[in-house]
């Protein structure tokens, strides 16, 4: 049997796809997976050629059902080994809130737990009708930390947030969509292709451009004010050659072609 990468990523133009690739646990994450995970998503993060990601489990029955149980008992059996293994967790959930690129993912079936968080950091969630999303560990007798909690609060808002970790309920993706988990629901057959489409909708555009958007938003939600320097960068697009192929491009009305400068 050929052995396979646990975090597989291939390239396919200006976009990525990361897999977590372990379908015959439904892709559970092991603590190898979580932090080669991180250095796969900062390495494609500094790669200018590249406009967008598309993060997904391997197969279509799960996207990550979370963390798996199984290694517990070796790597998070006491506080110490669950502080060095949430290092591990939360140094890939930084990578992943600090890529420059935009990333979509595409949730087939499962998305709970470490699952939901991974993909609580996406920029765009596109899941089909028969998506389970939930956060069930109070079962197991486990907090969800702060570094983790955090992305789902900001997502969801406080209240859903503690809905979610409170009764412990998976539930279907119509409810996700309501509470603002994911960005779109799509026929179950339709996801790969849907997400596909959205990756390369964001990769014809100017790449310059969705890596201020990400940088912009994410300093929104600071509340400090922004200095004079962070306001006038909301200006930086107008001396860029993407700008002058655009602008040009709309004038001829022709479709531009962005060259990232």
């Amino acid at each position: 049997m050929p052995i396979t990468d646990p975090i597989e990523v291939t390239h396919d133009g200006a976009i990525a796809t990361v897999v977590l690739n372990r379908p015959e646990k439904l892709n559970a994450l092991t603590k190898g997976m979580w932090h080669d995970l991180g250095q796969a998503i900062g390495a494609l993060s500094a790669d200018d050629d590249l406009r967008c990601i598309i993060l997904r489990g391997a197969g279509e029955k799960a996207f990550s059902p979370g963390n798996d149980i199984g290694e517990f008992a070796s790597e998070r059996a006491n506080k110490l080994q669950a502080i060095a293994y949430g290092h591990v967790m939360h140094a890939t959930l930084q990578a992943l809130a600090d890529c420059r690129h935009p990333i979509v993912a595409q949730i087939h079936g499962i998305c709970v737990g470490g699952g939901l968080e991974i993909a609580a950091l996406c920029d765009l969630r596109i899941c089909g009708e028969s998506s389970r999303f939930g956060a069930p560990i109070k079962n197991l007798g486990l907090t969800m930390a702060y570094a983790e909690m955090a992305p789902l609060i900001r997502l969801v808002g406080a209240a859903a947030a503690l809905e979610i970790l409170l009764e412990g309920r998976v539930f279907d993706a119509a409810e996700a969509q309501a509470k603002r988990l994911v960005t779109r629901v799509v026929p179950d057959g339709e996801v790969a292709t849907e997400a596909r489409a959205s990756a390369e909708r964001i990769a014809e555009g100017a790449p310059l451009v969705a890596r201020w958007h990400k940088k912009f938003a994410r300093r929104l939600a600071d509340p400090r004010p922004l200095t004079a320097a962070e306001a006038a960068e909301g200006f930086d697009c107008f001396d860029t050659e993407d700008f002058r192929i655009g602008y040009a491009a709309f004038l001829a009305k022709k479709k531009p072609v962005f060259v990232g400068r």
